[in-house]
This record gives structure tokens, C-alpha cells and sequence, in this order.
């Protein structure tokens, strides 16, 4: 694309970025909620769980995660992770070999009966027609490490796929 380069350097980029997302990519929301704080042993095992398997993945490039970020809000931690496509991402969460399977028949052995600690999870898949990734005086992150962040000059109209109302049809009606 013209009027963008890929950036290299680290650090606040003090300009446009966008990631370029090469189609199927997935985005991969999993998080828990510790409903009962001080039940500890309910909730540690699923808190120490993720560790392990995000180190395994970072040594495995060939299972297909790209990058991954934690984030963390009262009882709630979240991991945003950036996987090749759903099948990588489907082909982990059930190999017997991988550390993600003995960790879930863990958890669901130990939540039988109680609610002291939930889990959740969302993935999507990203396609470029449908989606806008941008970010601005931020370091490179994201969907912008996990795949190629590039520099824009000038941003061309980009068509976007929306439900409902065309963006003319919002514009005559304001």
C-alpha cells in the first residue's frame, strides 16, 4: 500500500499505525472472574494455569499464537491473545499433549459443585474488509505486534462491511 512503511523501532510511535491483518486471523478474549476472594485454593490453580500454557506457546511458534497480553481489572484477569486462524487456535484447546487440556479437566473437576471462580472465553476471527485497526501515539501493540504494524501517511477510504444503516444513510438522518 502506498503512504505506508512497517515499523521496526520500539516504543510510542508519534503517529498513525495501522496493523496489517492477514485474513483469519483470530482474536481470543479468556478470562476468569474470582467470585469467592477468599477461597484461595479454588482460584490459584486456574490463575497459575495460564502461565504455563502461554510459555509453552511462546516456545512453540508452530501451534499458532502470534502475540498475547494480559490485562487485569479487580477479581477479573483477562488475556487477549492473537492466534494464525481458528484451526491452530481449535487444534491447542484439544491436543492431550498440550497443557491447556489437563488444566480445563482440572478446573472442571474442581468447580463441580461450587461457582467460587468462573472462566470465559471469545474468539473472532479478523478478516481486513471487516475490521479497523488503528492506533496512534501508542507503542506498537495488538493486533499491531501480533502481525505487522505499518506507519500511514494517508489514510484512503477504506470500505468497511457494516449491519444495518449505510454511514450516507446516518449522515442525511442527523
Amino acid at each position: 500500500m502506498s503512504g505506508s512503511r512497517e515499523l521496526t523501532g520500539a516504543g510510542v510511535q508519534p503517529y498513525r499505525v495501522r496493523a496489517d491483518v492477514p485474513p483469519g486471523t483470530v482474536v481470543f478474549l479468556i478470562g476468569m472472574r474470582i467470585n469467592s476472594l477468599w477461597r484461595v485454593w479454588t482460584w490459584l490453580p486456574v490463575v497459575l494455569a495460564m502461565p504455563k500454557m502461554l510459555r509453552e506457546l511462546f516456545r512453540r511458534p508452530d501451534l499458532g499464537l502470534l502475540s498475547a497480553e494480559s490485562w487485569f481489572r479487580w477479581r477479573e484477569p483477562l488475556v487477549v491473545q492473537y492466534w494464525r486462524d481458528m484451526d491452530s487456535l481449535m487444534r491447542y484447546a484439544t491436543a492431550r499433549e498440550s497443557e491447556h487440556l489437563p488444566a480445563w479437566a482440572a478446573f472442571n473437576r474442581s468447580t463441580r459443585g461450587n461457582a467460587h471462580v468462573g472462566i470465559w472465553h471469545e474468539a473472532y476471527e479478523v478478516h481486513p474488509e471487516t475490521s479497523h485497526i488503528m492506533y496512534r501515539n501508542m507503542p506498537v501493540s495488538g493486533m499491531g505486534r501480533a502481525t505487522v504494524a505499518m506507519r500511514v501517511e494517508h489514510l484512503p477510504p477504506q470500505p468497511v462491511a457494516r449491519r444495518g444503516d449505510s454511514p450516507d444513510d446516518l449522515a442525511e438522518s442527523a
